[in-house]
C-alpha cells in the first residue's frame, strides 16, 4: 500500500466518496486516475506554458484544462503536446498550442508514470512516447507525476513489466543484443514492440521500440542510464531520474467496510533551480 511512505508525504489529503454509513464505492483504476488528474491541475494558472502529457492519466489532464479553458476559468494558455495523440486531443478541446522551438522554458508539465520508485525516479514510455516526454519534461520548471497506487514500485523495473528503449530501426536486433548483454546480471530480455499486427511499432519520431524485462534490480540508475545511452543507435531510455517535482497518487482505502476514501499525497515539491 502507498500508505507505507507515508512518512515522505509533504501533504495529505483525503476525500471521502461516500457518507459514513453508505455502502462503499469501488473506484476503477480510471477513476482513480482522473481524480489525481484533476487534482494536478490544480497546480495550472492563466498564463502559463504547459506541457501536455501522453497516456490514460495524462488525457484526463488534459481534458480538464481544455474543460477550464472553455468555462473561463483558465486563460492564455499554450500547451506543448508530447505526442501526435496528444496533439489531436488539445486540438479538439480548443487549447492553443506551440513547440519547444518557441517556448523552450516550460512553466509546468502533467503526465503519468508506469512506475514510481520512492526517490521519486520513473518509467515512462510504455505508451511510446518517451522521447518527446523527456524532451518536453525536462525543459519544465515544475513536473507533476500523476499515478494510482498500481504504478508504486520498490524499484525501478520492480513492475516486472516493459522498461522502454527507443532505437533507430537500422539493425535494430544489434541494438537489441547490445541492451540485453548490458543487463544480463539482471536477467534482462530484451523484445522488440510490435503494433499488434505482428509489426513493428514506430514512435511519432519514426523509431523503434526495445522493452527490456528486467529480473533483478539494475543498480545504479545513473550508470545504468549512462550506459544504455553510450549504446550506438539508442535514442533514449524510460527511465526518467530525478525529474518529477511532484508525485501526485491516488489510491483507494476502504475502512470498516463502510467508508470509502481516496487519498491524494504530494510525495515531494521541490522546484528544481
Amino acid at each position: 500500500m502507498a500508505i507505507a511512505w507515508s512518512e515522505t508525504a509533504a501533504s495529505m489529503e483525503a476525500l471521502s466518496l461516500s457518507p459514513p454509513m453508505s455502502p462503499p464505492v469501488i473506484l476503477t483504476q480510471d477513476e482513480l486516475k482522473k481524480i489525481a488528474a484533476y487534482k494536478a491541475v490544480e497546480f495550472v494558472e492563466s498564463g502559463m506554458v504547459l506541457g501536455l502529457g501522453t497516456g490514460s492519466t495524462a488525457k484526463h489532464a488534459v481534458d480538464r484544462i481544455g474543460e477550464l479553458l472553455r468555462q473561463g476559468k483558465l486563460s492564455n494558455i499554450v500547451g506543448i503536446p508530447t505526442s501526435k495523440k496528444t496533439q489531436e486531443q488539445a486540438v479538439s478541446l480548443g487549447i492553443p498550442l506551440s513547440d519547444l522551438d518557441n517556448y523552450p522554458t516550460i512553466d509546468l508539465a502533467i503526465d503519468g508514470a508506469d512506475e514510481v520508485d520512492p526517490h521519486l525516479n520513473l518509467v515512462k514510455g510504455r505508451g511510446g512516447s518517451l522521447l518527446r516526454e523527456k524532451m518536453v519534461e525536462g525543459a519544465c520548471k515544475k513536473f507533476v507525476c500523476i499515478v494510482d497506487e498500481s504504478k508504486l514500485v520498490k524499484h525501478l523495473g520492480g513492475s516486472g513489466l516493459a522498461l522502454p528503449v527507443e532505437i533507430v530501426p537500422f539493425c535494430w536486433k544489434f541494438t537489441a543484443n547490445k541492451l540485453q548483454k548490458l543487463f544480463q546480471g539482471s536477467d534482462c530480455v530484451a523484445k522488440l514492440r510490435n503494433d499488434g499486427e505482428g509489426k513493428p511499432f514506430v514512435t511519432d519520431n519514426g523509431n523503434y521500440i526495445v522493452d527490456l524485462y528486467l529480473k533483478k534490480e539494475m543498480g545504479d540508475l545513473q550508470v545504468a542510464s549512462d550506459a544504455i545511452l553510450r549504446i550506438a543507435g539508442v535514442v533514449e531510455h524510460g527511465m526518467f531520474l530525478d525529474m518529477a517535482t511532484t508525485v501526485i497518487v491516488a489510491d483507494e482505502i476502504q475502512l470498516r467496510g463502510r467508508l470509502t476514501l481516496v487519498y491524494l499525497r504530494r510525495l515531494f515539491d521541490l522546484i528544481k533551480v
